[in-house]
């Protein structure tokens, strides 16, 4: 499906709705639903882990069609800080990423941060800024989800 013939998502009426959305999106391999996150005015940002600062929605949609590219991504938003004024919202996440078979772990983890505004189409992110985590906090997920389960 095209852009232009993607379906329109109803307004975010929260960062958090906004941010379940996109992880959603993400764990379904959805470049469309992943997109429709994003704030499509301005310049958008987006760093990968290890990867170039992106600007603009092509250059954002071309990263996550690649990303994607082989299927859904099995990534949750946990530990969640956030920040939230009455126009803007910082959250500062672990990502717990679960790698292929055979990479030697079950997981990996990375740090993000996701910057959404409040617009007239409610809230999107404009601002996705990721690194890689390091062994101390894939332990501490590691114990947090032995701890849970």
């Amino acid at each position: 499906m095209s852009r232009s013939q993607s379906v329109p998502s109803a307004p975010h009426s929260s960062a958090e709705a906004a941010e379940a959305a996109f992880y959603e999106a993400l764990q379904a391999g959805d470049v469309e639903a992943v997109m429709r996150v994003w704030a499509d005015d301005d310049e958008p940002v987006c760093v990968h882990p290890g990867g170039p600062r992106l600007v603009g929605a092509a250059a954002i949609r071309a990263s996550y069609e690649q990303l994607l590219g082989g299927g859904a991504l099995a990534v949750a938003a946990e530990r969640v800080l956030r920040t939230v004024t009455m126009g803007c919202a910082v959250h500062n996440v672990v990502e717990r990423v679960r790698l292929p078979a055979g990479s030697g772990a079950a997981f990996g983890c990375v740090l993000a941060t996701n910057v959404y505004l409040r617009t007239p189409q409610g809230w999107r992110l404009v601002l996705h800024h990721a690194s890689p985590g390091t062994i101390d906090e894939a332990g501490e997920l590691l114990a947090q989800s032995e701890r849970l389960h």
